[in-house]
């Protein structure tokens, strides 16, 4: 193509990626049975946007947030780093020692897709409704 020629770009047939399919997790207790199982689920669980509860091989309980994962070689080299509920102490557990995973908490992500909000936007504009804008729901229901 030359530099003279000009380009026009028709944007209905530019490529769309399609939006991210959101898994519903909440109440799930995944299979650990294998390494791969282990590693998926705590791959699920790192982008679950709620608690999870996490049964350690020496029967303890941890419910909190996972907002970190570091994946090595081993389970034994894997981490997850969780927040616990109601304590203010970062934890790190190896992927070795958990026996069951829950997603417990509610899901803040579930439903919130853009196109559910397009949606919802529409709804309420076909209905009349004056002053419609982005507004966030209480994280606590």
């Amino acid at each position: 193509m030359s530099m003279d020629t000009a380009v026009t770009l028709n944007p209905d047939e530019l490529e769309v990626a399609p939006g991210f399919e959101h898994e519903y997790l909440q109440g799930s207790v995944p299979s650990l049975a294998s390494d791969d199982e282990i590693r998926t689920a705590l791959e699920k669980a790192f982008d679950y946007r709620g608690d999870v509860t996490i049964t350690r091989k020496d029967g303890s309980v941890v419910e909190g947030y996972i907002f970190d994962r570091r994946t090595g070689a081993t389970l034994a080299g894997s981490v997850v780093r969780v927040i616990p509920k109601d304590v203010r102490e970062k934890l790190s557990i190896p992927y070795s020692d958990i026996a069951r995973l829950e997603f417990t908490g509610r899901d803040t992500a579930a439903g919130k897709s853009f196109e559910a909000w397009v949606k919802k936007y529409w709804e309420k504009k076909a209905a009349g409704e004056k002053g419609i804008g982005i507004e966030p729901e209480p994280l606590e229901q």
